[in-house]
């Protein structure tokens, strides 16, 4: 068994780093030149946004990331996508606008996401204060139960991340490809020879998705090893 972990270890580790690292990889490949459109990425977002009946969704630079806010309504651009022309930075404001569409349309994995998001923040920060808390009243009461709690709180805490990353992944690829993709194409806003890149792009971005979910499977495989110890 030990043997066997040797090996799988650092595959595991492999298969989560090499998507980060493809992702970042591409996105900066394609984000030269920075003037190959006459638009920027915030300004195609208003444009799409405008087009498909959402003069209200903001757009907006942030230094958080690249995301749309269900709350305040807002394309949120990292800095050089909101302001760059390159074709990375159309494409990955294209895609935040599918998820503006996802959210006016009442499309239910991103409910869900949402959903998801905010019990798992609440469950986190409870399973921190419980696993602080069980060890200290465990030695006082010297009773199992409090032990069996700590386990809980520990698999709460790590399976609700696991299932946020899980929900993601689709609603991720619904963005990418069931509407960022297609308003590019209809709308014709890109080079005829950029559209396989594009796609590129945003296959690169969803396998980011797929290395948060292995990494929080593993969080919960060690530690289901560290109970077992």
């Amino acid at each position: 068994m030990a043997r066997l972990l040797i090996v799988l270890i650092p595959l595991i580790l492999l298969a989560i780093w090499l998507p980060d690292w493809w992702v970042r990889r591409t996105m900066a490949h394609y984000s030269e030149p920075a003037d190959r459109y006459h638009g920027s990425g915030a300004q195609l977002a208003r444009l799409l946004l405008d087009r498909h009946g959402l003069p209200d969704v903001k757009v907006e630079a942030t230094e958080r990331g690249d995301h749309y806010d269900p709350q305040a309504r807002a394309v949120r651009l990292s800095s050089h996508n909101y302001e760059k022309h390159s074709l990375t930075a159309v494409t990955v404001a294209a895609h935040e606008v599918g998820h503006a569409i996802q959210h006016a349309e009442g499309y239910v994995p991103l409910q869900t996401r949402e959903h998801l998001v905010r019990l798992a923040t609440a469950g986190q920060r409870l399973g921190a204060m419980i696993m602080v808390a069980v060890p200290v009243i465990t030695v006082i009461t010297r009773h199992p139960a409090p032990g069996l709690v700590f386990i809980v709180a520990g698999l709460l805490s790590m399976g609700l991340a696991a299932l946020v990353h899980l929900v993601t992944l689709p609603t991720e690829m619904d963005a990418s490809f069931r509407r960022a993709l297609p308003m590019l194409e209809k709308g014709r806003y890109l080079h005829e020879s950029d559209y396989p890149h594009a796609r590129r792009i945003l296959e690169a971005a969803a396998m980011t998705y797929v290395a948060q979910s292995l990494m929080s499977l593993l969080n919960i495989a060690a530690w289901l090893r560290f109970l077992r110890r």
